[in-house]
């Protein structure tokens, strides 16, 4: 048995304030908080380290996993960050400013914009990712691979609820 972490603390006293009530979500979902808290310190570090902040990596990883020509919509990339199209505005053109996208009118749709990222957006972001893996990597060292994939699977079926 492995040995007990600050959850497994909490847990224990809060059974003693409240011995009829069940803590059995807190043993999974305050570790998950606690995890959550390090990944994102493990992510602003990999950002930080490519001069990204958070939703300028989010931004330019939508362009990127669009593969060539690395464009998409405004649209498209507010529904693949989850922000609101002033917020999305807002981020395109402090990355046009950074020299990270170009803007560009749809061919299709001459009404229409697109959001291209540069190579100088590009540099950036895959530089960003590699960090991010190598760091992501770091924090899940304690698990073996089967667990790893274990975890992912579970986390996955909990998470489908919410999606």
């Amino acid at each position: 048995m492995p040995e007990n972490d600050e959850v497994d603390r909490i847990v224990a006293a809060w059974q003693r304030a409240h011995p009829g009530l069940d803590f059995s979500p807190l043993q999974v979902l305050s570790r998950v908080a606690r995890l959550a808290r390090h990944l994102d310190r493990a992510r602003r570090d990999a950002f930080a380290s490519s001069r990204l902040e958070p939703w300028e990596f989010d931004v330019l990883a939508a362009l990127r996993r669009a593969g060539a020509p690395y464009q998409a919509s405004p649209k498209t990339l507010l529904q693949q960050t989850l922000v609101s199209s002033g917020t999305m505005t807002n981020r395109i053109d402090r990355l046009v400013r950074r020299g990270f996208v170009e803007r560009s009118t749809d061919p299709h749709d001459g009404r229409g914009v697109l959001v291209s990222m540069t190579a100088a957006g590009r540099e950036a972001v895959d530089t960003a990712i590699r960090e991010l893996v190598a760091r992501e990597a770091e924090l899940l060292r304690g698990l073996s691979a089967s667990d790893q994939e274990r975890l992912a699977g579970l986390l996955r079926k909990l998470s489908l609820d919410f999606d």
